[in-house]
């Protein structure tokens, strides 16, 4: 396989000019729909990490393409306006524009910003900021941003694969089904989790179905009305209910299994070993801040700006639910350590006295990030609010497998945390349902945001782990 590689690899210097070509084309208006460009940057990727390519020389293509492809985009948009709606593809497809000036007024300026990581929108939306008359200057500004974050998140997986690559064929014994099992549950638990998503809102078959049997019997429809007393303008939350269902049986049987083995899962110490024989020696110190941002002064630091906000504004609801499930996962958290009495790959000073099952910064993770989202998605139509969500998800998993980066926990200690933290979501949704009475005001959340990454820098920066 390798012999392979090495045969139809490009020269080092044709591999530069292929990945910045992939980031312009990807980024075209109408071609980056067609053309699959996280696949082929991926691959490209990975044979530039292969070879051990100069990773920086290799986000500076992609960065110098991505700033190309959506600049051309914007001048094609901002001098041929009046042409765009009548030539194909958009005189076959108007309801491409339509979505990408959606998604333009809805966000303004960081359309631009955000758009290049939303799929359906990502080569419309320059194409729609030139047609509009966005500021040139505005747009190069948020074109050079986007490009600076989208170049490292397209680019880095590829290259850490290809890198790796050698190592993956010295898998140890027994890990490859682990890993595929892994896989497979992951890829399970979003398709089902999707599935309930839609299924169970108004629009959705399962909620006019429960909807009919609660009409056609009177037990089912007292419990029904009961559930919309307080807020009968909501949606009812059956997925809520549904998640903290599943949730709380699948931690229930995870725990139990977990409690019944003698010291940590196979599948623990073969991704162990698995991950001793990777070079992780550059992502160390960036486990090691994510851990600092997910301690407690980490949290306080990231909520304290929207916790004085929420109290200013008098959104006691929002406010009081977010520390209880704070509050809660980190009481919940001390309880299961204590029963589990689990210890850890390796213990740090900082760490001593502390035992492993569950990982406590991953189920916080989810529940600061997970009830973000939803809070978030409550003032979103249906059909945009999964990017709330998938952002959630985006920011959850670094921060769980950075426990495995810096080996302060198992495998298992991050599925049992993850669970832990749906379990509390899903409570905390239930309840805000029952008692809140409006949706959280609108938020001045570009300064909030940026009073929550002051600290949490300052955090990282001054600070030792809590």
């Amino acid at each position: 396989m390798t012999d392979w590689m090495t045969a139809f690899t490009p020269s080092p210097s044709w591999l530069f000019l292929i990945i910045a070509a992939i980031s312009l084309i990807e980024s075209l208006a109408v071609v980056g729909l067609v053309v699959p460009g996280v696949i082929l940057i991926t691959a490209a990727a990975s044979l530039a990490g292969h070879h051990d390519l100069a990773i920086f020389a290799l986000l500076i293509a992609a960065f110098i393409g991505a700033v190309i492809g959506d600049g051309l985009s914007f001048l094609f948009g901002y001098y041929q306006r009046h042409r765009i709606p009548h030539i194909r593809p958009f005189r076959s497809h108007p309801e491409w524009l339509d979505r990408g000036v959606n998604f333009f007024e809805r966000y303004g300026v960081l359309s631009v910003l955000i758009g290049r990581f939303v799929g359906p929108v990502r080569p419309i939306i320059p194409l729609v900021a030139g047609m509009l008359h966005m500021r040139p200057a505005t747009f190069l500004w948020s074109n050079l941003g986007s490009a600076l974050l989208w170049a490292p998140v397209y680019v880095l997986p590829g290259y850490l694969l290809g890198s790796t690559w050698q190592q993956l064929f010295d898998l140890p014994s027994g890990s490859q089904r682990w890993l595929v099992l892994l896989a497979a549950l992951v890829v399970s638990l979003i398709i089902v989790f999707s599935l309930l998503r839609s299924q169970l809102t108004r629009q959705g078959r399962g909620y006019r179905l429960l909807a009919g049997l609660a009409r056609r019997h009177p037990r089912l429809r007292r419990l029904w009305l009961a559930l919309r007393t307080t807020r009968p303008e909501a949606e009812l939350p059956l997925a809520s209910l549904a998640l903290f269902l599943i949730s709380l049986a699948a931690l229930s049987g995870w725990t139990l299994w977990v409690l019944n083995q003698d010291g940590p899962l196979a599948m623990d110490q073969q991704l162990q070993a698995l991950l001793l024989n990777l070079p992780l020696i550059p992502l160390a110190q960036v486990a090691e801040w994510l851990a600092k941002a997910g301690d407690t002064f980490g949290v306080l630091a990231l909520t304290a700006p929207w916790a004085v906000w929420l109290a200013y504004r008098r959104a006691y609801a929002v406010l009081l639910h977010m520390a209880a499930a704070l509050g809660g996962i980190a009481l919940a958290n001390t309880l299961f350590k204590q029963i589990a009495g689990r210890v850890r790959p390796d213990i740090p000073d900082y760490l001593s006295g502390s035992f492993s099952y569950p990982s406590a910064h991953t189920s916080t993770a989810v529940v600061l990030y997970g009830l973000t989202a939803a809070f978030v998605a409550d003032r979103l139509p249906p059909r945009h609010r999964a990017p709330a969500y998938w952002l959630a998800i985006l920011i959850c998993i670094p921060m769980a497998l950075s426990r495995l980066v810096i080996d302060v926990h198992w495998l298992s200690d991050l599925v049992g945390g993850a669970l832990l933290g749906l379990v509390a979501c899903a409570l905390v949704r239930l309840s805000y349902h029952s008692f809140a009475r409006q949706n959280p005001p609108p938020a001045p959340w570009k300064t909030l945001s940026l009073a929550s990454i002051a600290l949490l820098v300052g955090r990282i920066l001054w600070l030792p782990h809590a």
